[in-house]
């Protein structure tokens, strides 16, 4: 009787002038949420559509080779590894201190773990058996395996700093292809904005997939038209009242929270209970901690000068045209800023969970990038560095080739 009259005495609330609690309202639209979600549960039963992954375990990942890297701040993360192939001779040290022909690593999302890059474990290891690449899948700090975050080291900055200890430690030579999913692809943008030489011709970086994620903040008012849909509003309002709910209730928390992030996952059209049970028991079983001090971080973060230094090497940007959390038009507006040699992959139909709903796509395009990867180009040679003209240095020149070895010059 109580739970009947709650939402009564809001509106009597509001009728009589007096304020109701933003956070109520929120967790109102959560439950709106939690209702189509439900239904299409019910729909999708009704089918009886076959499971395509009915026989998946989603905990394999965990039984791969083990590893920890430790952060700079101490904290440990837990890493697996898949070697793939043979040695290159029978001479080469084998094992997880030799060099591969490259290594792959791949960063996970928002309350989420490795377990979500399952397809792209199994599948590109199948593709790459006959070539030497290190797979490298880790927990992000707070999620899955790895050790609780501190509240005050749950930064992008952080992130990032947590991918550069992942690379130095699993991959200390030879070159990395970086794989991101949402948070994951965030982190990654991280990485390149404060590590940036990785990136450059002198570093070890040879390409990026940023997979359903946002340069910036994604509940930022400046993202126009992603404000506009009732996942995102939800999420900025549990973001700014979080701090109430955690002292009210745990449970308050979660109701807050989960249903947006399990509502999000999957296109309107996509059936498999099994994915979907996976996906919310990982988000389940990230602690409320976690989720209350990286939901402020998604809310703000900006790391938008990192894609011209990203642009540097071969990338690809794939999304799901029905992606609620980060939508098309994030993904879009990274592609417009990566340069030549960048690729975009948008899959119909798709939600946010986009390397578990429609794994070909992405390890077509993960498979595709490795095949493209390289380092940054060479630093050009500058026509007037080192010349001096009369005794003095030449001003700087502006110019182009036009094919007969003369650079047209003009002087600043």
């Amino acid at each position: 009787m109580a739970k009947q009259n709650g939402r009564r005495s809001d509106r009597q609330q509001a009728a009589n002038g007096k304020r109701v609690p933003a956070w109520r309202s929120g967790l109102g639209q959560v439950g709106s949420l939690g209702a189509v979600t439900a239904g299409r549960r019910k729909q999708r039963k009704s089918r009886k559509r076959a499971d395509p992954n009915s026989g998946a375990d989603f905990t394999a990942i965990y039984r791969d080779e083990v590893a920890t890297v430790t952060a700079d701040d101490g904290i440990s993360l837990a890493v697996r590894t898949v070697v793939t192939g043979e040695p290159a001779s029978s001479t080469t040290q084998w094992g997880r201190t030799a060099t591969p022909e490259l290594t792959v690593i791949f960063v996970h999302g928002f309350t989420l773990r490795m377990a979500s890059w399952h397809f792209q474990r199994f599948e590109l290891a199948k593709r790459w058996a006959d070539r030497n690449i290190k797979m490298v899948f880790y927990d992000q700090r707070g999620h899955g395996a790895s050790d609780a975050a501190p509240d005050e080291s749950c930064t992008m900055a952080q992130l990032g700093d947590d991918l550069a200890a992942v690379i130095r430690t699993m991959a200390p030579t030879g070159p990395v292809v970086l794989v991101g999913h949402s948070m994951g692809g965030m982190s990654v943008m991280s990485l390149a904005r404060r590590h940036a030489k990785l990136f450059s011709h002198s570093g070890r970086i040879a390409g990026v997939a940023l997979v359903s994620t946002a340069a910036r903040g994604i509940t930022e008012a400046g993202l126009g038209e992603g404000l506009n849909n009732p996942i995102v509003d939800a999420l900025q309002i549990s973001v700014k009242y979080i701090p109430k709910a955690v002292q009210a209730g745990r449970g308050i928390t979660r109701r807050a929270v989960e249903p947006v992030l399990v509502a999000a996952s999957f296109g309107k059209d996509y059936y498999s209970p099994a994915a979907g049970r996976a996906v919310e028991k990982m988000i389940q079983n990230t602690p409320i901690a976690t989720m209350v001090n990286f939901l402020r971080v998604l809310s703000s973060h900006d790391e938008a000068t990192a894609l011209p230094v990203i642009a540097q090497v071969p990338t690809v940007v794939l999304c799901g045209d029905e992606d609620r959390l980060t939508p098309l038009h994030n993904s879009l507006n990274m592609y417009a800023q990566l340069g030549d040699d960048s690729r975009l992959v948008i899959a119909e139909g798709c939600g946010h969970m986009l390397p578990m709903e429609d794994p070909d796509a992405v390890n077509d395009a993960v498979d595709d990038l490795v095949s493209r990867s390289r380092l940054a180009l060479g630093r050009p040679k500058m026509p007037w560095r080192g010349r001096r003209s009369g005794g003095k240095a030449r001003k700087a020149v502006h110019g182009v080739d036009d094919g007969t070895g003369v650079v047209e010059e003009s002087h600043g």
